[in-house]
Formats: C-alpha cells, sequence, structure tokens
C-alpha cells in the first residue's frame, strides 16, 4: 500500500479506495492514508473500529498559518458522515482536505465525505463539509483547488510591515465575570503585549468556568487554532496565569505558541531589567516560574541519553533531573546575591534613618505616571516611558520644603492586577523600601475607565505585603485628562488630591499635604509657602 500513487488531482484514485476499503473490511478497522500534495503515501495507519491514530506530523508544519501539505483519507465502517474528531484533526493539523469513505457490507467504497478548512470569512465559519459523492464520481480538481485555497489564506492574513519581527497574537479571557471587566483586562493585556513586543491582532471572550485541561472549552479552542491560522497569529496570549497541567495539555493539543500573563509581564520585566540587581530579580522570577513547568516533553529528545552510572551500570540521570537540579542551583545562587544586595540596601536606608530624614514611597498601579511625578516634583530626569513596568528598582530623589526640610521620595514598581508571586518574591528586596517608609504617596490614574478597580488593586497588594496600616495621601493624576464630575466624585471618595503631573501648578496643594502628614506638629505653615518648595535630582 505505502509504495502506490494516487494522481495529484484526484482526492484518491477508485482502484486505490477500493483497495483500502477491501483491507477495511476484511480487518474490521480503520485504516488511513496521509497524502502529500504529489500523490505520494507518506504515511499508513491502521486504528480501531472507530478511529485512526494521527502519528507526530510537526515536519509537515511549514508555519502556522499555511496548510501542512497532507490529505487524510480513511474509511469508515459504519455509514456515517465526518466525526467531530475528524474535523479536529482537520483544523489542528491543518489538513488540506479529510476524506471518510464509507465501507459497503460487501468491502467496496460507498459514500466519500469530505471538508476542508476556510479562510478569514464574515460568517466565521471555520470549515467547509462538501457534498458526499463517490470516489469514481470525484471531481479531479484537487491541486487546483488546494492552490486557490492557499491564495485565499494569503491574501486574507493580517498583512506583516517590512522589518516587523514580533510576534502576533490573539488573546483570549475566560471566566465567569461580566463582559465590562472581561473587556477591561483584555485591554490591560493588550496592553502589556505592546510592552512586550508582540502585536496584537485578535482578542476573544469565554464566558465560562476555566476548565481544568484546556481553559476555554475544547470546541472553542479548536476554533481558535483555526482563526489563528487563518490571521496567519503564531501566540495565544490567556489573560491568567496557566498551571503547568494546562500548559502541557496545550502543548499538546496545538503547536501555537502558549503563553500566559504572568510570562509577559517576566518578559517585560526581563527587556526593562537594567541594572545588575534588577537583571537577577528578573532571572530569578522565570527560573522560579520555568521549574515547575520542566516537563517530560521538553526533555523527550534527550531521554535516552544516560548519565552518571557508576561503571556504566544504572540509568543514571535523566536530561530532565539535570535540567531541574542546574535550575535550583542557579536558583540558589541568585537568591544569595539578592540577600546580598538587600543588605546594602538595608545599609544606605540606615544612613537615611540616622539623619531622621523622611521617606515618602511612590505606589500606585504601574503606568500611573509615577516616575513622571517623581521627576516633576524633584527635578530628576528618572527614565519615564509611557510603557508598563518602565521602572524596575526603586528611585530615591530629595524634595526640599521650606525651613530648610526635606524628605527622601522613593519610586517603586507599579502593581497590577493578579500580580504573579514569582515577582513578588524576586523583587523582595525592592519591595523592602515600603517597610522603611513614613509616608506612602499613591498615585492613582484618575483618567483609567477601571480607576476603582486599579485602586482596589493596589490597596489590595499593599494588605498582602503588610503595609497598608501606613499613612497614604492618594494623587489623582492625569487630572487634566478626567472628567470633571468623575473627579470631583473621586476626591470625595479617597479624600484624593487631583494633580497632573505634567503642570507643577497643580502640585501646592499635594506638597502641602505632605507638609502636614511628616511634620504634624509644625503643620501652622503659611499658605503662601506652600508654592516655595523645590526638588533637588
Amino acid at each position: 500500500m505505502a509504495n502506490r500513487k494516487t494522481h495529484p488531482e484526484s482526492v484518491i484514485t477508485p482502484e486505490l479506495g477500493r483497495a483500502l476499503t477491501e483491507i477495511s473490511k476484511e480487518i474490521q478497522r480503520q485504516v488511513g492514508l496521509l497524502i502529500d500534495r504529489r500523490g505520494h503515501i507518506r504515511v499508513v495507519m491502521v486504528g480501531d473500529a472507530r478511529s485512526v491514530f494521527i502519528p507526530d506530523l510537526s515536519t509537515y508544519r511549514r508555519g502556522h498559518y499555511r496548510l501542512c501539505g497532507l490529505r487524510l483519507v480513511h474509511t469508515h465502517l459504519k455509514a456515517e458522515g465526518l466525526t467531530e474528531d475528524d474535523l479536529t484533526d482537520l483544523a489542528l493539523l491543518r489538513l488540506d482536505r479529510i476524506a471518510a469513505i464509507e465501507v459497503t457490507e460487501d468491502g467496496l467504497p460507498g459514500w466519500m465525505h469530505q471538508a476542508h478548512l476556510l479562510p478569514n470569512n464574515e460568517a466565521g465559519t471555520p470549515w467547509e463539509i462538501l457534498e458526499p459523492t463517490t470516489v469514481h464520481a470525484a471531481p479531479a480538481d484537487f491541486q487546483a483547488a488546494i492552490d486557490a485555497l492557499d491564495r485565499e489564506f494569503a491574501r486574507n492574513r493580517t498583512p506583516r510591515k517590512a522589518g516587523d519581527q514580533r510576534d502576533r497574537a490573539i488573546l483570549a479571557h475566560v471566566g465567569e465575570e461580566a463582559s465590562s471587566f472581561a473587556e477591561d483586562s483584555l485591554a490591560e493585556l493588550r496592553e502589556l503585549s505592546r510592552s512586550a513586543g508582540i502585536h496584537v491582532i485578535d482578542s476573544l471572550h469565554q464566558r465560562r468556568g476555566v476548565h481544568p485541561r484546556y481553559v476555554m472549552g475544547k470546541g472553542r479552542l479548536q476554533q481558535t487554532v483555526i482563526r489563528a491560522m487563518q490571521l496567519g497569529a503564531e501566540c495565544l496570549v490567556f489573560d491568567l496565569n496557566l498551571s503547568p497541567a494546562q500548559v502541557q495539555a496545550l502543548a499538546e493539543f496545538t503547536d501555537l505558541k502558549i503563553l500566559d500573563r504572568t510570562q509577559v509581564i517576566l518578559d517585560i520585566f526581563a527587556q526593562h531589567a537594567e541594572t545588575r540587581e534588577g537583571k537577577i530579580q528578573v532571572e530569578l522570577a522565570q527560573l522560579r516560574y520555568m521549574l515547575p513547568r520542566l516537563t517530560a516533553k521538553q526533555a523527550a529528545s534527550a531521554f535516552s541519553r544516560l548519565t552518571g552510572g557508576i561503571g556504566g551500570r544504572g540509568p543514571g540521570e535523566t536530561k530532565l533531573e539535570i535540567d531541574r537540579r542546574r535550575a535550583q542551583d542557579r536558583i540558589a545562587q541568585l537568591e544569595r546575591e539578592i540577600t546580598k544586595l538587600g543588605e546594602r540596601r538595608r545599609l544606605r536606608r540606615g544612613k537615611r534613618t540616622r539623619r531622621n530624614v523622611p521617606i515618602v514611597s511612590i505606589v500606585g498601579y504601574t503606568n500611573a505616571g509615577k516616575s513622571t511625578l517623581l521627576n516633576a516634583l524633584t527635578n530628576s530626569h528618572v527614565d519615564a516611558r509611557n510603557a508598563l513596568f518602565a521602572t524596575l528598582n526603586p528611585v530615591s530623589r530629595r524634595l526640599r520644603f521650606p525651613e530648610e526640610r526635606e524628605v527622601v521620595v522613593t519610586d517603586t514598581v507599579g502593581f497590577i492586577r493578579n500580580l504573579p508571586k514569582e515577582l513578588k518574591e524576586a523583587f523582595r528586596t525592592t519591595l523592602e523600601e515600603l517597610y522603611e517608609a513614613d509616608l506612602l504617596l499613591h498615585v492613582l490614574d484618575a483618567s483609567a475607565p477601571d480607576v476603582e478597580e486599579r485602586f482596589e488593586t493596589v490597596q489590595r497588594t499593599l494588605r498582602e505585603l503588610n503595609v497598608d496600616d501606613k499613612p497614604i495621601i492618594v494623587a489623582l493624576n492625569k487630572a487634566d485628562r478626567a472628567d470633571a464630575e468623575l473627579l470631583k466624585g473621586l476626591s470625595d471618595q479617597y479624600h484624593g488630591i487631583p494633580v497632573s503631573a505634567l503642570s507643577p501648578e497643580t502640585f501646592p496643594e499635594l506638597c502641602d499635604a505632605l507638609e502636614r502628614a511628616l511634620w504634624p506638629l509644625e503643620s501652622a505653615v503659611a499658605s503662601s509657602n506652600n508654592a516655595t518648595w523645590r526638588g533637588i535630582g
């Protein structure tokens, strides 16, 4: 059978179709062929009475948005059309076409059922099921049809600009929350992806409980994989933190690159880490995240290599065990280095404490304008980009008030909902600045559509860090962009002070509040002095 060949213009020749059904009838099992576009039979499969088992076809996958170049023709022992498993194989393997030939009572070929994938279309139909025909009456136009289909896929794909090497991704949110929450969360994930250098070409929301294995429903995941091929996406980014079991199940289900919220944030941190301390903290967070996700599949290619047996005896260590041990050793080394860096940071904080210089730590949601506000208050030039997590390591600057009083203002890493625990643990020395602060300045983006959710996220994170008992002043930043009525409501609700980090004339009320909080016994400062503060970088 494997040495035979069918005509390239036919899905299968009548002679080969009859030989297939006769063998299937004789052994009472489904028999299948994988045929390339030249008509050569690449794989012969024998299954059971209900299905055939398709081997690994990764070598045939030329791209995430191309058909794999193989068509599957197999038999059905019962008079049935294409099954759900057939259509799943068509989608996940990106087959040129799938065909099922019914086996009649006398072992001859009956009706042949066919289907092929469709490019992006308004109806959102993933595939087309053709009218049943026989192997004798099937049109000899297969090659022309596949060429036309390839051209349609290429024409409908989202074009890539010259020099654009970014991964193209589809974002997915799965949860039982309201649609408004899902939209806000997807908007934030879109911004995270932009900061990480990912080009988002589509997004979806499925309102259901998270599937313990596939995150979303299996049928919806199947549609998403087809959608990715239609649009030319290489990545599927989930708006939640995936478990190791979910990552492995999704990797087995599709060859798309699977990312979760934590991986995107870690990638942003890795890109923005410039200091030695920042790079160590990011590497530690990445290793802690990857360690439980080192699976047998990742090391399968090296499982046959055995090492360490004395005199060549014994199985020794597998590649997976070696990788895990090396990761654990590296984690231990990085933890020691971070502990040393933390001791140095404590020494520097001790000097400030002995001088009785108050410390104000700026906290807030990422990209709320914390660094911009620090620059404007202290006449500094800290990197302040319109990007998430632009600041990783604490930056301290002096702010001078009247009566020759001064404070140290420290900018810290931004918070975000569902902040990965790996980051909290790796950046513990950075977050220790909050424990030494005399006052927390919570910078809140008043123009954000989910401003209340962001406020609660920061407050929840401060509670988790056990620093919520410190005095807090809320600065409603970007007041010039916020709705006037909403801004007044936020001021009343959070006792916040409206400011604009780009307009120093809005700072006097904020500086007056800082003085009253830091020097309560000397707070009777003339209002005319409110504007005499000046920053020292």
